[in-house]
């Protein structure tokens, strides 16, 4: 196929494209097409197919919507479904509007990749990241309809990550799809799932390329399934330059994780242990503290010590102290919200690891 034939082709394509999305092809997906009509004219069918893999270099981007298990199980069929499709339909449409492509939707769950462009090396992250803050932004304009409507609100967490992955089509003639594989793909959804709803996370990777455009949190530690090594985690929170910022929906500063771990407990006065040994039940747990199943009800303030141990870790967490911050009694149970007021940096290290491995699925409990 001579040049002006090619050229003439790829305009065409674009124009279908457009008419049919709104937007250009990017640069890289230009060149991925003008590629296939190069190996079409030369009679290489297998080539122009792609059935071959390449490496490049994209930033991930998967975006979960929070509680949305328990509106589909609580809600009528139709308002799911309306909720649902709003939803998505507005967040696909952001991400086309930053060159973005949806590699697939997992449930209630979107995979987004962010092509790399070799003439704009950093373009692709700082493209995912200003989408994943629009993104918020829109969730956040979403809520305050559905509240206007009387429906659920929905929220969204939001990991990223950028790295070397394996791009091209897995599948066979009946079926095949062009996707992309590697490491990065599964650190950008342990990011996600790190989140607190209405928050975006990033790996380090991912800062390092945008560092200059985007205002993000100091890192954190953080254990990502599947790495022997911890890796640092930001929070974006906005984009300065545009005048965009992460609308954060929780004040919380750690996700909470439901779980059954028996624990003792004693009561203090003045800072002293006054009652016998009690028994209790860790109803779930948070980096900063628990909610906890009592014996009898106390007063909002008392403080306790607490010990338990956490099975996946074969540690023994003892010496832990803590302040009931909030109390209510539930089916005949003595329900309390206690926040952690003292434990030992260890401690407090392994609680956050057990919390995170609780969010990978690398730990299930059976009662």
């Amino acid at each position: 196929m001579s040049r002006p034939l090619r050229r003439d082709a790829v305009r065409v394509i674009q124009d279908i494209v457009q008419e049919a999305t709104g937007t250009l092809l990017p640069p890289e997906a230009r060149r991925r097409v003008e590629s296939v009509l190069d190996s079409l004219a030369k009679g290489d069918v297998a080539d122009a197919a792609g059935q071959g893999f390449s490496q490049r270099e994209v930033t991930i981007l998967f975006a979960d919507l929070r509680g949305f298990s328990a509106i589909a199980a609580t809600y009528p069929g139709e308002v799911v479904v309306k909720l649902l499709n709003r939803c998505f339909a507005t967040m696909v449409d952001l991400i086309a509007r930053h060159y973005g492509t949806v590699d697939k939707f997992i449930g209630d769950a979107i995979m987004v990749i962010f092509g790399g462009d070799p003439a704009a090396a950093r373009d692709h992250a700082r493209r995912a990241l200003l989408c994943a803050v629009e993104m918020q932004i829109a969730m956040n304009e979403l809520r305050a309809l559905h509240r206007q409507e009387g429906v659920p609100e929905l929220y969204m967490g939001i990991g990223i990550s950028t790295g070397k992955v394996m791009a091209g089509l897995i599948g066979s003639a009946a079926y095949r799809a062009y996707t992309i594989i590697g490491e990065e793909v599964n650190v950008a959804s342990r990011i996600e799932a790190l989140s607190l709803r209405g928050q975006v996370l990033m790996s380090e990777a991912t800062y390092a390329h945008c560092s200059d455009f985007v205002h993000a949190g100091e890192p954190v530690d953080a254990h990502v399934k599947g790495r022997a090594e911890r890796m640092h985690v930001r929070e974006v929170l906005g984009i300065p330059a545009l005048g965009k910022a992460v609308p954060r929906q929780d004040v919380r500063k750690s996700p909470r994780v439901p779980v059954r771990l028996d624990f003792s407990y004693w009561l203090l006065e003045a800072k002293v242990v006054r009652a016998a040994e009690a028994r209790g039940v860790i109803r779930d747990i948070g980096y900063n503290g628990v909610l906890a199943e009592l014996a009898r009800p106390l007063p909002r303030h008392a403080e306790l010590k607490l010990a338990f141990a956490l099975p996946a870790l074969g540690y023994q967490a003892s010496d832990v102290y803590a302040r009931i911050v909030a109390s209510r009694e539930q089916d005949g149970r003595y329900l309390a919200g206690l926040e952690f007021t003292s434990l030992a940096d260890e401690t407090s290290a392994k609680v956050r690891l057990f919390v995170q491995m609780l969010l990978q699925g690398e730990y299930r409990q059976v009662d």
